[in-house]
């Protein structure tokens, strides 16, 4: 099946607004994380720089969670291009929640496990895995929650 290039413009700008507030929502975790364990959120920040940019001199906050923001909204776009593609005719939240938490644990897996050791294994140590793991849940939740949202408006 396709999907029409107007249609494509709309599931893709659902995209973004599923990315920006998955990516807002790992921020104020790891925020709140952060300022209960003694983490240093700025550290944060900076090794997601470092992870993208090993060599940069200067390592900014700002740059880190442009960095982490721009790679949420990838992720946003792509994660409306499944569903729409995977579930289309299928009205089942459920099944719509399911794709987009499985979809962020298997890119948690993949970046923690397998990515991420290698880039940059200074960045892995800094959180718990399941600090990380739970931030990945809650884009999966805040993305899906987006998604349905788009679909209850464009069903009224």
């Amino acid at each position: 099946m396709t999907i029409g290039k107007s249609r494509l413009r709309e599931v893709a700008q659902v995209g973004v607004i599923a990315g920006l507030a998955g990516g807002l929502v790992e921020v104020a975790w790891i925020s709140i994380y952060c300022a209960i364990s003694g983490v240093p959120v700025d550290l944060v920040a900076q090794e997601v720089t470092r992870s993208i940019a090993p060599y940069a001199l200067y390592s900014s906050v700002w740059a880190g969670i442009l960095i982490h923001l721009i790679l949420a909204v990838g992720l946003g776009i792509g994660a409306a291009l499944a569903i729409r593609l995977l579930l289309l005719g299928y009205g089942r939240v459920s099944a719509e929640f399911s794709l987009v938490i499985l979809t962020l644990a298997t890119v948690w897996a993949v970046n923690f496990l397998l990515v991420l050791p290698y880039l940059n294994p200074h960045f892995v140590d800094l959180l718990p895995y399941s600090v990380t793991l739970a931030s990945k849940l809650l884009f999966g939740l805040a993305a899906a929650t987006v998604f349905r949202i788009e679909r209850l408006v464009l069903a009224v």
